[in-house]
């Protein structure tokens, strides 16, 4: 996923695309986990997004943890409606390639999922994940419980001192609270599973760094 538009400063509401009313189709159901790709949820479940460059590595880390019922790929934090990716790719809709991950708290904490967030890409690179540039590849959580807000902010502070250590600078990740989650196109769903592109492009793993919270691991 190599881009193409290169746009590294984030659009005001009045310059984004106004994109469609309709929301994008996708399959029911998650090609690896075998669980419904859309709600409603289980009760007592919980939705956590996170942006962290390309989704589809992303996708994977997260559907690899125990706990974690359902993911999906699509875009947040922006202004348009139902965007398409060309239309993200553009930097003209304010939102970023994030993955919903939807996980049972009973079985995985909110830190764990934190964790292989923070371990799993680079922090610090703003506008950008390795070779792919842009305001869509900006690290970002978004969050939907006070909770989460809480937590969040409590993992930023205690890993920018590794981070600092390790001499990768200030982290740049955008904490706030999610507003609409919209879903991508279906061929993004799951894109590096088994049943897809098992070998496609991917820029994600460990970035040598260990968060202090949480006890997830990821290969």
């Amino acid at each position: 996923m190599f881009l193409r538009h290169k746009k590294l400063e984030l659009i005001t509401p009045d310059q984004a695309l106004p994109g469609r009313p309709l929301e994008m189709p996708v399959a029911d159901t998650h090609t690896v986990l075998g669980t419904p790709l859309k709600g409603p949820w289980p009760a007592g479940f919980e939705v956590a997004v996170f942006g962290m460059g390309c989704f589809w590595g992303a996708e994977r880390i997260f559907w690899q943890l125990p706990g974690v019922h359902s993911t999906s790929v699509g875009y947040a934090g922006g202004f348009t409606r139902n965007p398409t990716y060309e239309e993200t790719c553009s930097g003209s809709t304010g939102h970023a390639e994030v993955v919903q991950v939807v996980y049972d708290p009973s079985q995985i904490k909110y830190e764990d999922l934190l964790k292989a967030f923070w371990e799993n890409h680079d922090p610090t690179q703003g506008m950008r994940q390795g070779n792919d540039v842009g305001t869509q590849y900006r690290s970002a959580i978004y969050t939907t419980t006070d909770d989460q807000a809480r937590i969040a902010q409590a993992s930023l502070e205690a890993f920018q001192p590794v981070v600092t250590a390790a001499r990768h600078g200030q982290i740049t990740t955008e904490i706030r609270s999610l507003g609409t989650y919209y879903y991508a196109e279906n061929y993004h769903q799951q894109y590096l599973s088994d049943a897809k592109n098992p070998y496609g492009y991917c820029n994600h793993g460990p970035n040598g760094m260990t968060c202090p919270v949480g006890v997830a691991r990821t290969a």
